[in-house]
């Protein structure tokens, strides 16, 4: 059987071999020379279009929260971009800034154009951070990646003893591809709670949206707030109390603020414009986060200006003089309440000390405007005289009238003198104690709470729910306006014994602090009066 197959074989090829020598057919002949052609340049390739990130798929990381306490405050810090998921501060009770789902912030957000912003999932090295005196300061690490593989860092620094929060940022592209990415730091808030749904303390609903963009403050109603990207020194939200605010520490970050969805209003720190990040660069971002009380000294400590969140604002002048800033006032007002509180820890002494300064202060004044108004007290039966000749030509009656003054030296206007001056006082003490942080709570004589009202005064900053301070204040009125010389007309004086009624209505619903600090003044007036009216009957009887 082989030596058949090879002989079949070795036929074969042999056959092969003298077909294509017999009959194959003849090569086709080459074709005709042509002349050669102009060259012409090649075409260069197209440049390489930008390769995107590819994003990156991989399963979600579990939450994860660390828990941060410390004199001040206690929160819990969220895997989720460094979310605040609670921020209670311990001032003057618990006072809760966050409330999931109606306010608080987001934590770092990273967004892309065209893609939906998102957090950023973290993981974090510390289970727990306790801070106090033996740790004044301590920080939370945070690390990962966004869904386009960019490697992010976020430290959160605490301090024991504020309500200061500083944030570091660092971005780092360790892809092949460049990224553009805008880095966000937003807060969120409803623009309209639900009705019926009660604050968790007073102040902690956010009223306004405040910035300090170019050397001005700027306030708006949050049903007013549009979107805007501007340079700034810092944005918040605040409550007349309570401010949440958000300061870049270092260029690159704008102050923003958003109308977000479902009636919701965001202010934010917004890295614009995007850093481009080659492969291989890195992107830094600092910032400061205040959340807690608009104490003045506080916030001024922050060196950006942050205490113009306090709004002391002006006392109405006519319109060539402008306004008189209050601050000029109410600032040292608050410093002294402060000063005496340092040393006496009841805001309500404080006040009562408050008031007898001032009434040292305002002595000499006081004592001129008693004089006059005893001197016109004499001259008043030759006043109703005058008035009962020359009751039908007013004009001559104001003339003989004034000439009488002028004649025995006395000024009408001397009584109102320290009245004028005081007004502003008045004033600034009123804005000192309606709009002051540190009297919400303080407590000033309070016994217990009885079927819902608390006795007697336990907040200085709300109005005295028994009404019984606003009465006191009222009856002190009566008795100063009884002992206070009767001028001129004797209807206008029984007109005058109405004013005390008037401005007991006046300040049923005022702050217990104010109606405190009227009440002393008037006990010190009537004290002052009854001195003063004794030294004079001493001066007769020798």
């Amino acid at each position: 059987m082989e030596k058949r197959a090879i002989l079949a074989a070795v036929l074969a090829a042999a056959l092969l071999i003298l077909w294509q020598t017999l009959f194959a057919p003849a090569p086709p002949p080459p074709p005709p020379a042509q002349p050669p052609a102009e060259s012409k340049p090649v075409p260069s390739p197209p440049p390489p279009v930008p390769v995107p990130p590819r994003k990156v798929e991989r399963s979600p990381a579990p939450q994860r929260l660390v828990a941060v306490e410390g004199p001040l405050f206690r929160g819990t810090v969220g895997s989720d971009g460094g979310k605040l998921h609670e921020w209670v501060l311990r001032y003057r009770g618990d006072k809760p800034m966050v409330a999931l789902g109606a306010l608080g912030p987001r934590g770092l957000v990273l967004q892309r154009p065209g893609v939906e912003a998102g957090s950023v999932a973290f993981t974090a090295k510390e289970e727990r951070l306790r801070l106090g005196p033996d740790r004044p300061r301590g920080e939370i690490s945070l690390t990962g990646q966004d869904d386009y593989g960019l490697h992010v860092s976020e430290t959160l620094r605490f301090h024991a003893q504020d309500f200061q929060i500083e944030v570091a940022i660092r971005l780092e592209n360790r892809q092949a591809v460049a990224q553009t990415v805008e880095v966000l730091l937003p807060w969120t808030t409803q623009k309209k709670w639900p009705e019926g749904e009660k604050e968790g303390f007073l102040g902690q609903r956010p009223l306004r949206v405040i910035r300090l963009t170019g050397g001005q403050v700027h306030r708006e109603e949050l049903d007013k707030v549009a979107d805007l990207t501007v340079e700034g020194t810092w944005v918040g939200l605040e409550s007349d109390w309570y401010i949440a605010a958000l300061i870049p520490r270092t260029p690159g970050f704008r102050v923003a603020t958003f109308k977000g969805a479902q009636e919701t209003i965001e202010i934010a720190l917004k890295a614009s414009p995007p850093p481009p990040l080659a492969p291989g660069q890195l992107w830094e971002g600092r910032a400061l986060l205040y959340v807690g009380p608009k104490e003045y000294d506080r916030l001024k400590a922050l060196g950006v200006g942050l205490e113009a969140a306090v709004d002391f604002g002006g006392f109405p002048m006519p319109r060539a003089y402008g306004g008189l800033p209050m601050e000029w006032f109410a600032v040292p007002i608050l410093w002294l309440m402060n000063f005496f509180h340092r040393y006496i820890p009841n805001y309500g002494i404080a006040i009562i000390l408050m008031t007898v300064i001032t009434k040292i202060l305002f002595y000499p004044l006081t004592l001129k405007s008693m004089k006059s108004m005893k001197a016109m007290q004499a001259l008043g039966p030759q006043v109703n005289a005058l008035r009962a000749k020359h009751q039908k030509d007013p004009q001559r009656l104001q003339r003989e009238t004034m000439e009488l003054y002028r004649k025995h030296k006395v000024n009408p206007m001397g009584g109102c003198l320290p009245m004028l001056v005081q007004i502003p006082i008045f004033y600034a003490l009123y804005l000192v104690f309606s709009l002051s942080v540190e009297l919400q709570n303080a407590a000033f004589l309070c016994f217990a709470t009885l079927f819902g009202t608390q006795l007697w005064i336990c907040d200085l900053a709300q109005h005295d729910p028994t009404y019984v301070l606003p009465i006191l204040m009222g009856l002190s009125m009566f008795v100063q306006q009884k002992m206070t010389p009767v001028m001129g007309d004797p209807r206008q004086a029984k007109i005058m014994l109405m004013m005390p009624v008037i401005f007991t209505f006046m300040f049923l619903n005022l702050p217990s602090g104010l109606v405190l600090y009227w009440t002393v003044s008037n006990v010190l007036q009537i004290l002052q009066q009854h001195w003063m009216d004794r030294r004079v009957r001493s001066a007769k009887s020798s």
